[in-house]
């Protein structure tokens, strides 16, 4: 008796095993700049909200094209993770001939050296890249339902024909259909029983596809949002707006996970429009907007990136060229 339960009370496994099993299964994965800062994996959804023109496509195919270059090619390091990356466009704005240019740049500049300054890229190596990135494109809420529905199918056979998992989800941008969907009446999907068609059921529907994917294929969900409202603010008006504004009537910093100033300032910089359901399914958030800073790059815009959840207090700024994103020290 008192061996059975011993035996029932012995642990699976120790805390060393079960953290090797975690780290192996949902590792840390490492993005380009300006989301390096912080050690994301997946199951997180990072959500890059910022004004347009701020670059938020642009960050979504720079992780796509970080996780589509193999970490090594033919003895060269690219530093990549190999692996197959869904871009799904809500927008249907992508521009595939500046994804490729991007692309190129980044295996031409790994292929240079001393010897070979303007290396050219590997067409080889090009092709294979593009065959683990895999585009959708939807032009309202019912495809992009669809397609989430339908998604797991596809994701499973890539999977077998390529040989590699899919690592990244981005989408671009989630509130692309906001004011198509907010404008349509409550319709009826069908029968007695069947839910309305509403925006809230929708982005419900949304979240439950996707943390169904989330359980059958760990990946790291990269969404794109537009500041709806505020965005012409800087964070100079931003600060001396709120001097003239009561602190207790922001949320505590435990409700909200900021700090009554970064709160303050993030209702400043844009307006939260997504429903509860969404924001609550977000478990990043980073803002990104050009910055009216005066800097030696004058030949440059220059952007600002902020992580609003969780709040840090520093902030990166960078540019933007035919190379890519480089990070301004």
């Amino acid at each position: 008796m008192a061996s059975a339960l011993k035996d029932w009370i012995k642990p699976d496994e120790t805390a060393k095993e079960m953290l090797t099993r975690v780290f192996t299964v949902r590792p840390f994965l490492p993005l380009p700049p300006p989301l390096h800062k912080l050690p994301l994996r997946a199951g997180n959804v990072v959500e890059i909200v910022g004004p347009s023109s701020s670059t938020k496509t642009h960050i979504l195919m720079q992780a796509a094209i970080s996780c589509i270059l193999p970490k090594e090619w033919k003895g060269v390091r690219y530093g990549g993770m190999e692996r197959l990356a869904a871009f799904v466009d809500l927008d249907c704005r992508f521009d595939i001939l500046r994804f490729s240019q991007l692309l190129k740049h980044q295996i031409a500049r790994a292929n240079s050296n001393d010897k070979k300054p303007q290396a050219e890229y590997d067409q080889e190596l090009f092709a294979a890249c593009m065959r683990r990135f895999l585009y959708i494109c939807c032009y309202d809420s019912f495809e992009f339902l669809a397609t989430l529905k339908t998604m797991n199918y596809q994701l499973q056979k890539e999977k077998e024909i390529q040989g590699v998992s899919v690592h990244l989800l981005m989408l671009d941008s989630i509130g692309a259909f906001y004011w198509m969907d907010r404008a349509l009446p409550a319709l009826s999907l069908g029968g007695i029983n069947r839910r309305s068609f509403s925006l809230q059921s929708v982005t419900e529907n949304v979240v439950q596809e996707i943390q169904k994917l989330l359980l059958v294929h760990p990946m790291l969900v990269l969404a794109s949002k537009r500041a709806s409202l505020g965005e012409k603010h800087s964070k100079t008006e931003a600060m001396r707006s709120l001097d003239d504004r009561n602190p207790r009537r922001w949320p505590t910093a435990e409700a909200s996970g900021l700090n009554n100033a970064s709160r303050g300032i993030q209702a400043l910089l844009y307006r939260e429009y997504m429903p509860l359901v969404w924001q609550s399914f977000v478990t990043h958030r980073v803002h990104v907007r050009p910055s009216d800073e005066n800097s030696k790059h004058q030949s440059q815009q220059i952007y600002l990136t902020e992580w609003l959840l969780p709040s840090i207090k520093s902030s990166d700024t960078f540019t933007v060229n035919d190379a890519g994103i480089f990070l301004i020290s």
